[in-house]
């Protein structure tokens, strides 16, 4: 796994991803993962990770408020066209 984790760093540092967009992609994926394992079920994920329920529930509420705001911008993007 170091290994893999070490080519992956390469690649975004290559590409100038800054520190806190890789922290934040990885948290989201991870999340989004586990929660998968765990059929969205918010406090077994919770545990599994080691945080609280309500702060698990309140990063994926920000995940989806995310989506959101991108899935509105592509939208107004395309009606320009």
């Amino acid at each position: 796994m170091h290994n893999r984790l070490e080519n992956l760093i390469d690649e975004m540092l290559e590409g100038q991803i800054l520190l806190d967009e890789a922290m934040a992609e990885f948290e989201k994926l991870y999340i989004k993962k586990a929660l998968s394992r765990h059929k969205q079920h918010l406090s077994k994920t919770a545990a599994a990770i080691g945080i609280h329920r309500n702060t698990l529930s309140k990063r994926v509420a920000s995940y989806h408020k995310q989506e959101r705001r991108i899935d509105s911008r592509t939208a107004k993007k395309t009606a320009r066209r």
